[in-house]
């Protein structure tokens, strides 16, 4: 089952875990949007994305993370017209366990998602000839998976986000209508997960 979509409480700035360490080997859902939230990456018809080229790279920018580096994994995660979902999994292939976070030694999750970005905004500036131009957000949300039930919760998110994207505050052409938004707000769906703006990236 998909939790409830209210874009007032998933989209809520909140400041980041300020008692977390993010070089801990752990689980985090992080979401980054491009600059000016421009839709860019694709469109989504009947609940499906298609993908821009600008999209296709971003997706093979975000699958480049764990083929270089050895002790990150990817999760569930979804390229939406102007921003990206994902879960993360920063291991330590040492041991450990999401019940405990272990030091991991590595690159803390900020420079995993600036990497991902420079590598993402390099081929897409290739591509339209605008070298040095930006091309994402600067700050990143992310959140601190506690649980498998948030886990889960998150996973289901992300998975049947296409099918929000008509009402997500994200769309620049999201549709209006309150009785709609308001059916799929209280419908049966479980609870909205929210996400901690992060400092630069």
């Amino acid at each position: 089952m998909s939790p409830v979509f209210d874009p007032r409480v998933h989209h809520r700035r909140s400041m980041r875990l300020e008692s977390w360490d993010y070089t801990w080997a752990w689980w985090y859902c992080v979401a980054i949007c491009v600059q000016d939230r421009r839709a860019e990456l694709g469109t989504v018809d009947e609940g499906a994305v298609w993908l821009s080229r600008f999209g296709e790279i971003l997706r093979e920018s975000w699958l480049w993370l764990a083929r270089h580096h050895e002790w990150l994994d990817l999760d569930e995660f979804v390229v939406m017209p102007n921003h990206l979902h994902g879960i993360l999994i920063m291991n330590n292939r040492r041991g450990g366990s999401r019940t405990a976070p272990t030091l991991l030694k590595e690159k803390p999750l900020g420079r995993l998602i600036g990497a991902f970005k420079t590598v993402s905004t390099k081929e897409i500036n290739v591509m339209r000839g605008t070298p040095g131009v930006a091309f994402w957000q600067r700050s990143f949300y992310d959140h601190v998976i506690r649980s498998d039930h948030d886990l889960n919760r998150i996973r289901a998110y992300i998975r049947y986000n296409p099918l929000h994207w008509a009402f997500d505050e994200e769309n620049p052409d999201r549709n209006q209508s309150r009785a709609k938004k308001e059916s799929l707000v209280h419908g049966s769906f479980g609870t909205p997960q929210v996400l901690e703006l992060r400092h630069s990236a």
